[in-house]
């Protein structure tokens, strides 16, 4: 069986060992419904309870402003719209960036249907949001900011001290879209001034289809899902409470470690990016070289289309990504690249590594040779190339 390396960590990590432990035992011994009044559902109740109090601790929050979810799309889909429910008498209009997930792009362009004005403010050459252009937006009937923490395809960490500050001052709604920096970076909610943020457990070594929404108290935003009274009523269903318990097992090992697992990826993703640069000709790293996250490389290699390195990365046993995994099967370029300004043609041979606590610098080093490799034989395959070659002599 060939080498397996596993450089897609932004799509979504290994369950870790202790996650899958602890989420064992509600899943047979202690089923019971958290609703239910007798000890086998309270038993279920104090677990879900024991998860919303270790979240809140991460983030300087308070209990009651943590709402379970099915993970960050289902968080950002709530943010937005019951925000724009909520506040529509006050105004329609909502600002965001260009190069936001999709989850929030496509909430977005929902509303826009239904009478919203949604204004895509713009980012810089390495994907920072224009802070100016940001203020230049802002009108009266403003309701709401939201602007991710850190971009899913090149890393580049947004200044959301600074929008939260702009927000308050406005007194304007913000949510952050953190699924990629939640577990990765200290965020305090009451620092940044965040009203609402959304994350989820599968991109932090916890279980696919549960997140969190957080709710800053006082915000009159509306119910997304209704039947039941869970979650103080707002979004009903019975909790997924192996999920709930397994994220807080994720958030708890992603918060005791997230020093020494910084320190680790910044130097394999320091290395990676240096040998990629310094041993693949014509390449573009894309997104702030430090303003970003510590596991994040992305490049964009002139010449090539990113589809085939991508397939002839796996045949090698090499898992990567041209971009967001929402987006695979597209044959478009990604927008956040066409966003910081790179042309079609450059965009499409794009490569995302996004790296992990167990990524070891010699997986990495065999990537890089694998890349060098697949890279000259698709060039070589290009006619394209091969007039640039000639014009460059």
């Amino acid at each position: 069986m060939k080498q397996l390396i596993y450089l897609d960590n932004a799509a979504t990590t290994r369950t870790a060992p202790e996650v899958v432990e602890a989420m064992l035992p509600y899943l047979s011994e202690h089923y019971g419904n958290p609703s239910s009044i007798y000890s086998l559902g309270t038993e279920s109740k104090k677990a879900v309870n024991g998860v919303r109090e270790i979240i809140a601790e991460s983030l300087g929050a308070a209990n009651n402003e943590i709402y379970f979810t099915a993970g960050g799309t289902e968080s950002d889909n709530w943010a937005i719209k019951a925000t724009a429910e909520a506040y529509a008498q006050k105004g329609k209009h909502i600002i965001t960036s260009a190069i936001e997930h999709h989850a929030v792009l496509h909430t977005c362009e929902y509303l826009e249907k239904r009478g919203f004005e949604v204004t895509y403010v713009g980012v810089d050459e390495n994907g920072i949001l224009k802070l100016d252009e940001l203020e230049r937006a802002i009108r009266p009937d403003t309701i709401l900011i939201s602007v991710m923490f850190a971009n899913n395809e090149i890393g580049t960490i947004q200044p959301i001290q600074e929008i939260g500050r702009i927000a308050k001052e406005h007194g304007i709604l913000f949510h952050t879209d953190a699924v990629q920096a939640y577990g990765r970076l200290p965020i305090d909610v009451d620092e940044y001034q965040i009203d609402m943020l959304s994350a989820s457990a599968h991109k932090l070594n916890g279980p696919k289809g549960v997140g969190f929404l957080y709710i800053r108290k006082g915000l009159k935003t509306r119910s997304f899902i209704h039947g039941g009274a869970q979650e103080r009523s707002r979004r009903a269903g019975t909790e997924n409470v192996p999920g709930i318990v397994g994220l807080g097992a994720a958030v708890r090992r992603a918060f005791a470690g997230m020093k020494e697992s910084t320190e680790k990826e910044l130097e394999l993703r320091d290395h990676l990016i240096r040998r990629i640069e310094e041993e693949v000709p014509y390449c573009r790293l894309n997104g702030d070289r430090t303003r970003r996250l510590p596991n994040n490389v992305n490049f964009s290699f002139r010449f090539v289309e990113g589809e085939s390195l991508l397939i002839m990365l796996d045949m090698r046993g090499i898992c990567a990504s041209s971009g967001s995994a929402c987006t695979s099967g597209s044959l478009d370029p990604s927008h956040v690249l066409l966003a910081i300004g790179l042309p079609h043609e450059i965009a499409h041979g794009s490569l995302r590594l996004t790296l992990s606590g167990e990524t070891t610098k010699e997986e990495l080093d065999i990537t890089v040779e694998a890349i060098k490799e697949i890279v000259a034989r698709l060039r070589d395959m290009s006619p394209l190339y091969e007039d640039f070659i000639k014009k460059q002599k």
